[in-house]
């Protein structure tokens, strides 16, 4: 029994067949699905997808692709959506400095305003890191230690930085990236770091597992990226899910 930490299922690539993905993924031993915004319109529609589905838990943010598009009122807006019992955590925040699809000091700026706004309103936070290691570690840093500051989704640094946000509060989420033949790096730090920091996740639609590579993600197939951490840890698959599906009840209040 497993629980898929970050999927995009408002997106348009599951328009025709949405309700058949939530059944295979349910058939398929998926428990929940948290399901995350990018911005106010995709964040209306996780909370309208998690009001629907009571398996599915959703989140409300701005993406550093769209921080450019983000004002103020916008902001105060998810603010007010965020005291739905669904919402469970700030995300997907943080910098992308390698598509760079907003300006560098927008990112930065939308940012840093959404920590204290997360701060502010006690959720976890998810947090997008690509290309931008430096940085989001050292804004990280600023807003202090803690427990269960949040996650750190779709992990792509080395074990060390794994172990320096383990060591400020947060998750590390492994996605199916990690099934791949030559993505050493992230097959080591999910051998490496302690289970009770490890989320799974599929970032559906995107970053599908072999052998699905190449085609859209769902939540199912998070079942392949448990199956090679369990493979690459030497142990049991029952013992990842239940691991991982605990890090993700504790970390988002999960019932």
């Amino acid at each position: 029994m497993l629980i898929d930490s970050h999927a995009h299922l408002d997106m348009e690539h599951f328009d025709t067949d949405r309700s058949k993905v939530l059944e295979r993924a349910i058939k398929g031993g998926i428990t929940h699905i948290i399901t995350i915004g990018i911005d106010l319109n995709s964040s209306i529609s996780a909370l309208e997808l998690s009001r629907e589905n009571d398996f599915i838990y959703a989140t409300v943010a701005y993406h550093p692709h769209n921080a450019n598009e983000c004002a103020p009122e916008d902001l105060e807006r998810l603010s007010e959506m965020a005291s739905e019992p669904k919402i469970v955590a700030w995300g997907e925040i943080g910098l992308d400095f390698y598509r760079s699809y907003s300006p560098p000091e927008e990112q930065l700026k939308i940012f840093k305003r959404q920590l204290e706004i997360a701060n502010d309103l006690n959720l976890p936070v998810i947090i997008h890191d690509r290309d931008a290691h430096d940085d989001v570690l050292a804004i990280l840093k600023k807003m202090g230690k803690g427990q269960k500051k949040g996650v750190i989704h779709c992990f792509s640094g080395d074990t060390d930085l794994a172990k320096t946000f383990i060591e400020l509060g947060y998750y590390i989420s492994i996605p199916g990236t990690v099934t791949y033949k030559k993505a050493t790096q992230v097959k080591e730090v999910a051998s490496r770091i302690p289970l009770e920091y490890i989320l799974v996740e599929t970032d559906a639609p995107f970053l599908a597992p072999v052998p699905h590579r190449g085609k859209r993600n769902e939540p199912l197939f998070v079942n392949f990226t448990a199956q090679e951490i369990a493979r690459l840890r030497n142990c049991d698959l029952e013992e990842i899910a239940s691991a991982t599906s605990r890090n993700a009840k504790e970390l988002f209040g999960i019932p």
